[in-house]
């Protein structure tokens, strides 16, 4: 009859395994990570989609907003123009029917 493993030592092994299996797993994780960064920074060259860029082309968004506000602002003012134009007008009709 073989001599039982002592209670501690048993649970040192298995919380070595434990251990070693994360350790794996964090170098796979890591790997996939430095993987997945070396991509992205590829993309960004390619397409021109780094943090300059990004901030080149919120600029240009800025500046189209303000100028597509602008343009609301004409369209509101005119449309108000037209809408007292049209009130005027049904005065004008109703006085000439009564």
């Amino acid at each position: 009859m073989s001599e039982q493993e002592r209670p501690d030592v048993a649970a040192f092994r298995e919380l070595e395994a434990v251990v070693r299996r994360l350790v794996d797993e964090l170098s796979a994780f890591r790997k996939r990570a430095l993987s997945a960064e070396a991509k992205l920074k590829g993309y960004e060259a390619v397409s021109g989609t780094g943090p300059r860029a990004a901030g080149a082309r919120l600029a240009k968004l800025e500046d189209e907003n303000a100028r597509l506000r602008s343009q609301v602002e004409k369209a509101k003012s005119s449309t108000k123009g037209m809408l007292e134009r049209v009130r005027f007008l049904r005065q004008q009709a109703q006085a000439a029917e009564k």
